[in-house]
């Protein structure tokens, strides 16, 4: 288990970091808590100190012997500021070290995540926008924040991520160890989930994908400090911490937002599994049972094909982003190759993530489960055959073959 120590400042997100530390300490990491003094002033050093099992607090002065501001950040293997205001996040980037915490943040060689949680003016604001770029640029991960409920009556982007979440990569973080965040500057989309086409108010089209491969995208490459845009069709899990968040439940609406999305971007991964057909009539009131073709023959349905939105982005893409695609069969061996291969060809991928589903003898179940097993083709006529593993670690495994693939920034 890790050595982490959790830095808290001073905003009334302060109270989550508890769940945060409840969820460190349950996995079986050793954390030091290391508030601000205006972090005191929201949860008080008894809080940190029961649940932690440890001594806190905020200044350089106390065991002074210990020499705190170095021995603390040099036993780091984690650490994570959460919240992180914008007077958090202006210190660290100007290196000004006035207390105990900002020390430790200029004495820890480990990987750093900040959580920012403030008002969304003070997020948008230039001063801190400079700030986060700085720190991204020295390896820093800075996640974005969620939107939702601010202090007060406020609504809007700043609110800091669920403790689950940001627990969730920072264990990829860990995972990673001391690895540099080596999407640092570049901006991904990542699509997810299964698209619905409604047949009239209660029914609709659909597929079995849970979304957990696509937010096992998104929370890996947040890990190793790209910026990404999730869009997420009808998944089945909260959105990792750190990701813009687009939800949509059509592929008409899928394929809106990824072209949208996908116009500046280095990476696109295309694992939301978008229906193939929707009805070509949509009915607005429900299709009563008794009522369906007269109860004789059952119910007809006319389809028609949806956008293909992989082969579209394939044909516009620029020269230096990266188009990941999927393909999911039922057919094993050099069936499965051949009609995975075809299809990378056709959509103009630079990479397709070949799963064998369903029927394939011997293979695990691939929909809802945490793990999978894949082969990935290239379009330079590479194949890296990925066994079975955690879809965290395939989706790494995955972005290792992107990386190389980037243009140079």
């Amino acid at each position: 288990m890790a050595e982490v120590v959790l830095g808290v400042a001073g905003g009334i997100a302060a109270y989550k970091s508890c769940e945060l530390l409840r969820l460190f300490t349950e996995a079986g990491h050793q954390v030091q808590v290391v508030p601000t003094e205006a972090a005191l002033r929201f949860v008080g050093a008894p809080t940190w100190e029961a649940l932690s099992g440890r001594p806190v607090a905020d200044d350089v002065w106390s065991r002074a012997y210990e020499v705190p501001h170095v021995r603390i950040g040099r036993r780091a293997e984690l650490v994570v500021v959460a919240p992180a205001t914008a007077d958090l996040l202006a210190k660290a980037a100007t290196g000004l070290a006035d207390d105990l915490l900002t020390n430790t943040l200029l004495t820890a060689a480990a990987p750093v995540l900040y959580a920012p949680a403030m008002h969304t003016e003070m997020w948008e604001h230039p001063a801190t926008v400079a700030n986060v770029a700085t720190l991204r640029s020295r390896g820093a991960v800075v996640v974005e924040p969620a939107v939702g409920r601010l202090t007060g009556a406020d609504t809007g982007k700043g609110r800091l991520p669920e403790p689950e979440t940001l627990f969730a990569l920072a264990e990829r973080l860990l995972h990673r160890g001391s690895s540099e965040p080596d999407l640092a500057g570049r901006r991904v989309v990542v699509t997810a989930g299964g698209t619905r086409e409604p047949l009239d108010p209660v029914r609709f089209l659909g597929n079995r994908s849970s979304g957990k491969q696509g937010l096992a995208f998104a929370r890996t490459a947040a890990a190793r400090g790209a910026r990404v845009r999730l869009i997420a069709a009808n998944v089945e899990a909260p959105a990792p911490a750190g990701v813009d968040l687009v939800t949509v439940v059509t592929t008409a609406q899928l394929r809106e937002a990824t072209l949208e999305a996908s116009a500046d971007a280095d990476a696109v991964v295309m694992a939301a599994a978008p229906c193939d057909f929707t009805p070509a009539q949509y009915t607005d009131q429900k299709l009563a049972k008794q009522h369906l073709d007269d109860g004789v023959a059952g119910l007809t349905l006319s389809l028609v094909a949806t956008p293909d939105i992989a082969a579209e982005l394939g044909a516009g893409k620029s020269a230096g982003t990266v188009l990941v695609t999927f393909a999911a069969e039922t057919v094993g061996g050099a069936e499965a190759e051949v009609n995975a291969r075809a299809k990378l060809a056709r959509k103009g991928a630079d990479l397709i993530v070949l799963n064998q589903v369903g029927g394939a003898a011997g293979r695990p179940e691939v929909f809802g489960s945490d793990r999978n097993a894949a082969t990935v083709f290239g379009l330079d006529g590479t194949a890296t055959v990925l066994s079975e593993q955690s879809k965290d670690e395939l989706a790494d495994a995955v972005w290792d073959l992107v990386k190389p693939r980037l243009k140079p920034t």
